[in-house]
């Protein structure tokens, strides 16, 4: 190394591990070297691994490869999550230059047979019985984790293997791509303000300030959701509604835009490419693949699951969309209920029935007041101190937090709130530094937490603070759920340690628990102030809310009972080349199970990032399933409160915190709910709470 390298390297923020990331150093021109370096000292240290032990131990063995592979995993995760929140073509490019080093790194490092026979040497070793119980499950994953990255295949397919692993990579990314394209380029303008009647103020607002942006006059609509669902929402201009969900409903597939950012061709090249990868492994399909390290234990047990719920639900939802089309028939005026009308018009319904509009509520839920209230809730129940704390950031928006027990610190998190070019759509939780003990001591761990809301509107020079639907709320303390999964963890080994190691259709268990409060009088009180007059949500306003809660929960219930069945029999059936094609999949799964069918025109499958570039393929269930598990989680504050307690109940809290949340992916889910609740889970919880008890 020259010594004009070795100071570039030092300057180099990417290889800084010593505090928090310096977003506001990092350039796409330092991710290269860095990683260069990374692999090479991670591929010299496997070398050196691979050598003949006399004897296997924690100490010589998993600590220092664990140390090695965290900081390129650090590193990397540091340069992707840039690259989801602040999209750029030079860091577009040098992201997808790198991509293929990444995969073929762990990719290679899952395939090393010598590491391998290592990692089951330890297990089967006489010390594995004194390892802690994290430890013995950090070898247990990696066992198992090796047998599924192929290290068991003949040599002459590792190959092959591996360009799955590079294909698949690339694929998901380019859909990914595709979809925040597609969604940047589209723009709708209205210059006439009479077309835009029924939207709310500050929906114009916005929308008038994105036209200014650009330099053009009117009013800007685009494809990120707090743009265009307001206007599904309340637009009574009937054809704008029609444009925006045309457009929304054929984004990056060959009905939309520009044939570039068409993900047909990848939905079908990534779908084979899982099905070779699984027939590798020796499974049927992806599905059975998929479900190894996962609570439930076979596609068909997933597929009774859902279809279960299907039936329970559907006598309900068919109930919702026949009062639906009666009250546009007969209230508004529309004879033929189209997909563009119907949330159209079911705000219209809600209005009428429960005398409130989502605008109205939305005036009481002003974002300081909502997350003060979320931070109050969270310090009462688990005994943490949440403060404002300081970190160098990738945008002027983001806001930054620490989390202490006692004086100590116990994690951080970054807060990016609100949606922008540039930006993926959605909201997510993502690891930016997981808990660990090393030498000088505990690392603690750092979240990402992200959301795509209204940014905050400037009137008249002034920025007033941004103002939150409920469902807003609500989306917020379902990702600071996931955070909390995360930074209150008490593990130590960085495999289990938070949402590490916990299988993928349980994790969603601490975050929709969050979600529940959200519905509580107790918490509301703490989370709202009307933006004009300061005074707290009232009661009565709340009641109406609450009679609103199973508002078509039955449409709502087959909906998510659709995208799962259609992720679990796509991964389970689904023959590329087949007389199948994907839309024709979708389209039966609708006849069996939908009560409302979208148009031929709906591409929505082309922007399905959680199962085509996400990490839910054939597991989007999950999110059904662990919906079991939080709501009787949460039965058990109800009970608190019926004992004569209150719903923010100190003592359950600290049992979840212990049985849930500090134990991260330590043991096993059902073992961590059985701890907490004495019993296996029952879905009876999940059916009263959507109103669709016997």
């Amino acid at each position: 190394m020259t010594t004009q390298t070795a100071a570039a390297l030092a300057g180099n923020p990417l290889l800084d591990f010593t505090g928090l990331a310096h977003f506001d150093a990092i350039k796409p021109e330092h991710v290269t070297p860095a990683l260069d370096m990374l692999l090479a000292d991670a591929s010299q240290l496997v070398t050196q691994l691979e050598a003949p032990m006399a004897q296997v131990s924690w100490d010589n063995f998993v600590e220092p490869l664990e140390s090695a592979t965290e900081k390129l995993g650090r590193a990397w995760s540091i340069v992707g999550h840039l690259n989801s929140v602040m999209d750029t073509p030079e860091l577009r490019a040098t992201y997808n230059e790198n991509q293929p080093r990444l995969v073929e790194f762990w990719t290679a490092l899952g395939q090393n047979l010598a590491l391998f026979e290592k990692y089951k040497a330890l297990h089967d070793s006489p010390d594995f019985a004194s390892l802690s119980a994290a430890r013995q499950k950090v070898v247990g994953n990696a066992v198992r984790d090796f047998r599924l990255s192929g290290a068991e295949l003949p040599d002459d397919q590792k190959e092959r293997f591996a360009d799955i692993q590079e294909q698949h990579a690339a694929l998901t990314t380019r859909f990914s791509e595709n979809i925040l394209d597609a969604t940047n380029d589209f723009g709708l303008f209205v210059e006439d303000e009479a077309e835009l009647s029924g939207l709310p103020e500050d929906v114009r607002q916005a929308a008038r300030a994105a036209a200014e942006k650009d330099g053009k006059p009117g009013y800007k609509f685009t494809l990120h959701f707090p743009s265009y669902f307001p206007v599904l929402q309340y637009a009574d201009n009937r054809a704008l509604r029609e444009k925006i969900y045309r457009a929304n409903a054929t984004k990056a597939s060959e009905l939309g835009a520009r044939s570039e950012w068409d993900n047909s061709q990848n939905i079908v090249e990534i779908l084979k490419l899982r099905k070779e990868e699984a027939h590798m492994l020796g499974f049927a399909n992806f599905a059975e693949l998929s479900l190894v390290p996962k609570m439930a234990q076979s596609p068909a047990e997933v597929i009774s699951f859902l279809e279960d719920l299907g039936r329970r639900a559907r006598a309900f939802g068919e109930k919702d969309y026949a009062e639906l089309r009666s009250f546009a028939r007969e209230q508004l005026g529309l004879d033929k209920l189209e997909a563009w009308d119907t949330t159209y018009a079911s705000e219209k319904l809600r209005e009428q029935r429960y005398a409130f509009s989502e605008q109205e509520v939305k005036q009481y839920f002003p974002e300081p007041k909502v997350v003060n209230g979320l931070f109050h809730l969270a310090q009462r129940l688990f005994g943490v101190d949440i403060k404002t704390d300081s970190a160098p950031v990738w945008h002027p928006d983001v806001k930054f937090f620490r989390i202490e027990r006692d004086g100590q610190l116990v994690g951080q998190f970054y807060l990016d709130m609100y949606a922008r070019s540039g930006k993926r759509g959605g909201a997510w939780m993502d690891d930016a530094r997981a808990r660990r003990l090393t030498p000088a001591g505990v690392q603690t761990p750092i979240a990402y937490l992200v959301c795509n809301f209204t940014e905050p509107a400037t009137v008249n020079g002034v920025r007033k603070p941004a103002l939150f639907t409920h469902d807003e709320v609500i989306t917020l303390f379902h990702e600071f759920g996931h955070g909390l999964h995360h930074m209150l963890t008490q593990v130590d080994e960085v495999g289990v340690s938070g949402i590490s190691g916990v299988e993928w259709d349980a994790v969603e268990l601490p975050s929709q628990f969050m979600e529940n409060f959200c519905w509580e009088w107790d918490v509301l009180q703490h989370l709202t102030a009307h933006a004009d007059n300061g005074e707290a949500l009232p009661r009565a306003l709340f009641d109406k809310m609450t009679a609103a809660k199973n508002f078509q929960s039955g449409l709502q219930m087959l909906r998510q009972v659709e995208l799962s069945l259609f992720d679990m029999l796509v991964h389970h059936e689904y023959q590329a080349g087949g007389e199948q094609s994907v839309q024709q999949l979708l389209n039966g799964i609708r006849e069996r199970i939908s009560v409302v069918t979208p148009p031929e025109f709906n591409r929505f499958q082309h922007s399905f990032s959680h199962i085509f570039a996400g990490g839910y393929a054939a597991g989007y269930y999950s999110y059904k399933w662990a919906e079991v598990l939080s709501a009787d989680a949460y039965s058990a504050f109800e009970e608190a409160a019926a004992a004569g307690g209150n719903v923010i109940s100190i003592e359950t809290g600290q049992r979840f915190q212990k049985e849930i949340l500090s134990v991260g992916g330590s043991r096993p889910a059902i073992e961590s709910f059985k701890a907490f609740r004495g019993r296996e889970p029952s879905i009876d919880a999940l059916l009263r709470h959507s109103g669709m008890a016997a």
